[in-house]
């Protein structure tokens, strides 16, 4: 989908984070540590990753928009997505990636608390909505290991295809497992 401002954005994580987390509740604790053949993670696991890596990517987020807000430019809440990312997602579109090390789940984690480190960065992203909607971006970028140089924004972008990304890698893994 193309999105022209930063609300579209808001709204489609809203979407994507829903779908994910009532995909999670529905994993049983047996199911959530249980090693899955042909699989690196267990479900739970999986789900720690994509709590750390948004956790980072609204540390990320907040330190761009503080930049931003300090340099005072304004926005209109539009939204224009770089040539340099649009052909970098073109690129590596059904590609599998190997987690760097910082964002590797640690292991033991349940769960629920994944889900409530997910939930402490959705608050995160609602306090900067703002600031994200109201000042220019374009300037401020932070590399992303695979993407490149990315805008906040952009990061947004990332974020929401994360989490998708590894709700579909979940669900293959949980009907491996219910067989």
């Amino acid at each position: 989908m193309r999105y022209t401002t930063i609300a579209e954005i808001f709204d489609a994580n809203r979407n994507v984070r829903e779908a994910f987390a009532e995909f999670a509740e529905g994993i049983s604790e047996s199911e959530a540590n249980a090693v899955i053949d042909g699989e690196s993670w267990t479900l739970a696991a999986l789900v720690e990753h994509v709590s750390i890596v948004e956790s980072g990517i609204s540390r990320i987020a907040a330190k761009l928009v503080a930049a931003a807000k300090e340099a005072g430019a304004t926005s209109d809440g539009s939204f224009q997505m770089s040539e340099a990312f649009a052909a970098k997602m073109r690129d590596l579109a059904g590609a599998k990636f190997e987690a760097p090390e910082r964002v590797k789940p640690t292991g033991g984690i349940a769960i629920s608390e994944s889900l409530g480190n997910l939930e402490a960065s959705t608050a995160k992203f609602a306090e900067l909505k703002s600031d994200l909607e109201n000042y220019d971006l374009s300037a401020f970028k932070f590399p992303h290991p695979y993407f490149g140089d990315l805008t906040p924004a952009e990061w947004l972008l990332v974020l929401g295809g994360h989490e998708a990304r590894h709700m579909k890698q979940g669900q293959l893994m949980l009907a491996k497992l219910r067989g």
